[in-house]
């Protein structure tokens, strides 16, 4: 066997087995084929569709940045039990594949690469598409998947295929290293012949580890929690990727404790739990940040602490707060300086909280406070979703609109510019698996290709993917998939005629949406600050890909007809694009959370000036730790 026709068979033989489930590890493979692996796992991928269909299915893509996208959503809604493999080709194929990379890595989610790479004999040197650095010819486009993998190896001879693929398969399939894993592949290589051993062949069950809690930290945890006259728990993605969403709906329901949750914790409690109180931090809700301000215990829950989830340190203000961090790794566990780390899978240890925690629950004042901070936020979110009648109407708007015309299990999907922050803030989600907003990495463009991996991953829900005009820019050629494939996602286009998030974060800090409008060049004034819009027409861009589209025209019946468009969209089996018009300047309710952005302290622009006043203001709510 060549090496490639060695790993495409070795690849269709692992399994994940999580309890009772045991699916397939990697169920296909994108590929986009170039003079880099064309002969090796193009041809591969050749043989097993003719000798075997289902052995190792392919899947075109038309970026490889997208196939790795696709990669993602498809893991997130298998709860990372299983995802694609990616293959590019030499140089700029390669090279694509990067952001793919750094994406899988920071959200912690799997995401097999398998990057060709130059001749390994150097016998044709230096290639089409070579990277030459006089300093160390060595160094190749490859190299640069370092420090974005959590796993890297280059085979570079056919003996070296079997602790390589071994070695990657344990890091996919392990909760705490997963992430980008890249095997890069020489071209010449892959066509190489080695004799291989049956066993490397043979089905082989990957194992998830899901590590209990040891009875230390647990019980110090327990005794923590009794002790809190105010404890809050941050939910993170852990708690999706350990299927505990059961669990923490038991543990405080018995004690009364509220939740707020991360982006990617977003479906761990249904938003109408007496005990949710919705997203927290920079983008989260006031209910949510009211009583993280005033909680003298925290308690994560498989929560990576990103700067948002703690609006940059500033939003647990009790001097005297406690920390317990329950996550599967430890580099999480003990971010921010946490007094109480729990290093264990979140369903374990809450399953082991519970019992622990019996006849305790927070005090009636507490519980009051609790019930009235969600009432009023719920009455905010009401009043946001309300339509104006106005010809453009807000992101609210149009968010409640999308969600009184969606079912429970449809999967929203996000990732850049404001969308994320207002759907964390205002999207009711009722299904564990229906909040989908890539916010690690918040990635420009991962939207309609995350949402295509999302459909692939649950081919009986509807995924509704919002993007705006400048992500929808970025990468949208990913429709022609949708087309070819005949997968069904629903696209709604918000056309903001330029970068609505970073115009209004620019107002913030001082820059007072300079480059941040589309507008044509202003020759004289040197900028884009005019008022001709751009005569783009994103809707026939749709349209000329073969896809369905729906066009909300601007008036006072813009909300109504948006909501009849998704109806429209959702009764076909066919894809759809709605474009709508909205306004950039209509914002979402303020959840009076703070992100950590500075501000130039010397300018001779007024604007900039009070801006740097401002910050000053919240800067000095920072804290150097949270522990």
């Amino acid at each position: 066997m060549t090496v490639a026709q060695a790993l495409v068979e070795f690849l269709a033989r692992q399994w994940t087995v999580d309890g009772d489930l045991r699916e397939r590890t990697i169920p296909g493979i994108f590929g986009i084929f170039g003079h880099g692996n064309v002969a090796g796992i193009g041809q591969a991928l050749r043989q097993a569709n003719e000798l075997e269909p289902d052995l190792m299915p392919y899947y075109q893509a038309r970026n490889e940045q997208a196939m790795v996208h696709q990669s993602v959503g498809y893991a997130r809604m298998h709860r990372r039990r299983a995802t694609f493999a990616s293959a590019a080709s030499v140089g700029p194929g390669a090279a694509n594949m990067l952001t793919g990379a750094a994406l899988a890595t920071s959200n912690r989610m799997p995401a097999l690469l398998l990057p060709s790479d130059t001749f390994a004999t150097r016998v044709s040197d230096p290639v089409l598409q070579q990277l030459e650095l006089p300093h160390d010819i060595g160094v190749q486009v490859t190299d640069a998947f370092r420090p974005l993998s959590r796993f890297f190896d280059r085979v570079q001879r056919p003996e070296q295929l079997y602790s390589a693929a071994l070695a990657a398969m344990r890091v996919l399939t392990d909760p705490a290293e997963t992430g980008a894993v890249t095997i890069a592949l020489p071209e010449d290589v892959q066509a190489e012949v080695l004799d291989v051993p049956l066993e490397f062949l043979a089905h082989r069950e990957w194992h998830l580890r899901r590590p209990l809690p040891e009875p230390g930290p647990l019980g110090r945890a327990v005794a923590a929690i009794r002790a809190a006259e105010r404890p809050l728990v941050v939910a993170g993605g852990g708690v999706i990727y350990s299927g505990a969403e059961d669990a923490l709906r038991r543990l405080v329901e018995a004690t009364g404790i509220p939740v707020g949750t991360s982006q990617a914790g977003g479906g761990a409690l249904p938003w109408d739990h007496p005990q949710y109180l919705g997203g927290i931090g920079a983008t989260g809700t006031t209910a949510a940040n009211r009583l993280a301000a005033d909680a003298d215990l925290v308690i994560g829950i498989g929560t990576r602490y990103s700067d948002f989830t703690t609006a940059s340190r500033t939003v647990f203000q009790n001097p005297d707060v406690t920390f317990v961090n329950v996550n599967v790794t430890g580099f999480d566990a003990y971010k921010h300086g946490s007094q109480l780390p729990v290093i264990a899978d979140a369903r374990e240890t809450i399953d082991a909280l519970v019992p622990e925690l019996t006849g305790h629950r927070v005090a009636s004042g507490y519980a009051e406070r609790i019930a009235r901070e969600k009432r009023e936020w719920d009455d905010v979110v009401d009043a946001s979703f309300a339509p104006t009648g106005a010809d453009r109407p807000g992101q609210a708007e149009i968010i409640g609109a999308v969600q009184a015309a969606s079912d429970p299990t449809d999967v929203i999907v996000q990732a850049a510019g404001s969308l994320p922050g207002d759907l964390h803030k205002l999207w009711r989600v009722r299904d564990p698996l229906g909040y989908h907003v890539e916010y690690a990495f918040s990635c420009m463009g991962y939207e309609i290709a995350g949402g295509l991996g999302v459909r692939r991953g649950a081919p009986d829900r509807d995924v509704i993917v919002m993007v705006g005009d400048g992500s929808y820019l970025m990468l949208h050629t990913e429709l022609v998939t949708a087309v070819a494939e005949g997968l069904k996602v629903i696209v709604i286009i918000l056309q903001n005629h330029g970068y609505a998030s970073i115009g209004h974060l620019s107002e913030t800090v001082g820059s007072d949406r300079f480059g941040t409008r589309y507008r044509t060049f202003d020759e004289q004034a040197r900028n884009f600050e005019g008022t001709e819009i751009l005569p783009v027409d994103l809707a026939a861009n749709a349209r000329s890909y073969g896809i369905d589209v729906i066009e909300v025209s601007p008036g006072p019946d813009a909300i109504k007809n948006l909501g009849a468009a998704v109806a429209t969209a959702k009764a076909s089996d066919r894809s759809t694009v709605i474009h709508i018009e909205s306004d950039p300047l209509v914002y979402a309710p303020d959840g009076e959370g703070w992100w950590d952005v500075p501000v130039a302290p010397e300018s001779r622009i007024d604007v900039t000036r009070s801006a740097y006043q401002d910050y000053l203001v919240d800067k000095a709510k920072q804290r150097p730790l949270l522990g």
